[in-house]
């Protein structure tokens, strides 16, 4: 079985739109970027709502806990088989001041060291054009799916 992940596209309306990514922490990813992206997101239990999910892998992410309502997006399914449940909400976050969680592994592999990373290295906002540059691929229709929400087509 697919594993499943709930997040939210945070979006803002300046002289145009603008989509807020993630770019994931840990050493597998520091010198990636395009198609690194991603919209801030995580696993969640069978059991567990999706919408309350998509809000604490917010907030785990980043550091700030949404509680403005959220607007349903569906979901999309990536190359690997995730499928990530989506939600769009209208917010203006100061990405400098983000805080995400840690995870540990062993770094350099086979060293016998434990080594803390943040989840989320850093966290920037990007117009409508670079975001699908930048975002996983399979996550690309969430974007389209928002531009027509937002009347951005």
């Amino acid at each position: 079985m697919p594993s499943k992940s709930a997040g939210i596209i945070a979006y803002r309306k300046r002289r145009n739109l603008e989509i807020l990514l993630v770019h994931p922490g840990g050493p597998f990813w520091r010198n990636k970027d395009l198609g690194a992206w991603s919209i801030p997101k995580g696993e969640y239990a069978e059991e567990e709502d999706e919408e309350t999910a998509a809000r604490r892998e917010f907030a785990e992410e980043l550091g700030f806990e949404p509680s403005v309502p959220l607007i349903a997006l569906g979901e999309v399914k990536q190359r690997g088989g995730k499928i990530v449940s989506a939600f769009a909400a209208q917010l203006d976050i100061d990405v400098s001041s983000i805080r995400s969680n840690t995870f540990e592994m062993e770094w350099p592999p086979r060293s016998r060291k434990r080594q803390v990373f943040p989840e989320v290295d850093r966290a920037e906002w990007f117009t409508l054009e670079e975001a699908r540059e930048k975002i996983n691929a399979g996550q690309r229709p969430l974007l389209d799916r928002l531009a027509q929400l937002a009347g951005e087509e």
